[in-house]
């Protein structure tokens, strides 16, 4: 089969994001068959959400297998839910976690978009930074425990797989709406910026239809309306931080990617937990 099939392009395309946004190890023959070059990095964010599904799949099972064999009780969930989250934090290296504190650091310490952008390049974390990355994951071990204390293991599991594809979705179209304005020299994203493309949105947006398709099937008990109600908010989110980014900065970064995805991470389990919630119980399948 020629390399230049649709297919073929579509596994290296897709293998360099795994390289590329993880720890997952892509070495030896084949990384170099994978390739590198700017023009395959930019192609490969159309993979984003699908990265999502391998982060995704790992904590979603590191999470069941936590809840198979922890003793039962109200904890279990918590400490499956903390465990989860060291796990997806080790996947991906931190890399969205340093882009939130990052982007809460240069914002949330100056008022001056030059003196906001030349904090995120400094490698330091500062109180706004610390404060930020340590909230974002309290929320998500808090709302993952309260999503497995109400809805039992199957909603927690596919939570966290489904959260991670959808919240990867933002970032790519923070790419498209909005100009980089990162540091050309220096910054690992500058390969990444550049127009993206409808197909590369369309490719996305399939690897989340069938992440939700497929948690709308195996997750009992929540209709496609708590599912919706999750997407609807963890895009509100990122409404709220591309205007943000657009006014403070009038463009984005690498790190206002990374921080897009965890905030949109986090609002999609918010918007779950709400939907079991009292005043929209009644909404349930």
């Amino acid at each position: 089969m020629p390399l230049s099939t649709p297919m073929l392009r579509f596994v290296r395309h897709y293998l360099l994001a795994v390289q590329f946004f993880t720890r997952v190890a892509v070495t030896g023959r084949l990384a170099e068959w994978v390739g590198f070059s700017p023009a395959l990095l930019r192609a490969s964010t159309a993979h984003w959400p699908g990265v999502g599904w391998l982060v995704g799949a790992a904590v979603a099972l590191c999470t069941w297998t936590l809840l198979a064999v922890l003793p039962p009780g109200p904890l279990a969930p918590l400490v499956a839910a903390a465990l989860g989250t060291v796990w997806s934090v080790l996947m991906t290296g931190a890399l969205h976690e340093d882009g939130l504190a990052d982007v809460a650091d240069g914002l949330g310490g100056s008022l001056s978009r030059a003196r906001a952008l030349e904090i995120m390049k400094d490698s330091r974390v500062g109180a706004f930074g610390a404060m930020a990355v340590m909230l974002a994951l309290m929320c998500k071990v808090a709302l993952l425990a309260l999503l497995g204390s109400a809805g039992g293991a199957g909603l927690m599991v596919t939570a966290v797989f489904a959260g991670h594809v959808v919240s990867r979705t933002w970032p790519l179209i923070t790419m498209r709406y909005l100009p980089y304005v990162g540091d050309p020299l220096h910054s690992k994203a500058k390969p990444l910026a550049g127009a993206v493309s409808s197909d590369a949105l369309a490719v996305a947006g399939v690897w989340c239809a069938l992440a939700l398709a497929l948690v709308q099937q195996v997750s009992h008990g929540l209709s496609a309306w708590g599912w919706m109600l999750a997407v609807g908010t963890s895009c509100a989110s990122w409404v709220w931080m591309h205007r943000w980014f657009a006014r403070r900065l009038q463009g984005y970064t690498g790190d206002c990617l990374g921080a897009a995805q965890q905030v949109g991470e986090v609002a999609f389990y918010a918007g779950l937990a709400c939907a079991w919630g009292p005043l929209l119980s009644g909404l349930r399948g």
